[in-house]
This record gives structure tokens, sequence and C-alpha cells, in this order.
């Protein structure tokens, strides 16, 4: 499964994406709280009431959705326009 970071999690993660293993969960919650237990600025960015969005293959997913070894996981800040 491939990560995209995106805007501000860019930078404060300090990558733009990493390659890695479905979560035991398949799911975007359980990769979400695989990610939290990194700690630090995962657990704070990515808190249950943190303002990100999460796509999967390219259309916005809810934290049920599933996943699978070819997902492409993009989670980024939501974005305004004007």
């Amino acid at each position: 499964m491939l990560i995209l970071y995106f805007g501000r999690l860019r930078e404060a993660f300090g990558c733009g994406s990493e390659a890695r293993a479905v979560p035991q969960e398949a799911t975007v919650a359980g990769l979400l709280r695989e990610l939290r237990l990194r700690g630090g600025v995962w657990e704070k960015e990515l808190a249950r009431d943190g303002t990100f969005r999460v796509a999967v293959d390219q259309t916005v997913a809810a934290v049920d959705a599933p996943l699978a070894d070819a997902s492409e996981v993009a989670i980024f800040p939501p974005v305004t326009g004007g």
C-alpha cells in the first residue's frame, strides 16, 4: 500500500510518501490508529478530532473504507478555495 502526505502533514511528518503493509484492521481507521501509535507529531496531526481528509484510490473515504495491498491512500488537510 502507498500512503501519500500533502500540505502541512507532509511538512510535519518530514516525508511525502511511504510504502507499508496493510494494517491488521484493513480499514482507514485501522491505518490511522497504527500511524498515531508512532507518537509525537503523528499522534497530534492525526488525532481523531484533527482537521484532515483521507482518500483511497483518489476517492474521499470514510474511516470504515477497506484497504488492500494495492491501495493508494492520500492524507491531506482540507482544501479551501476562493
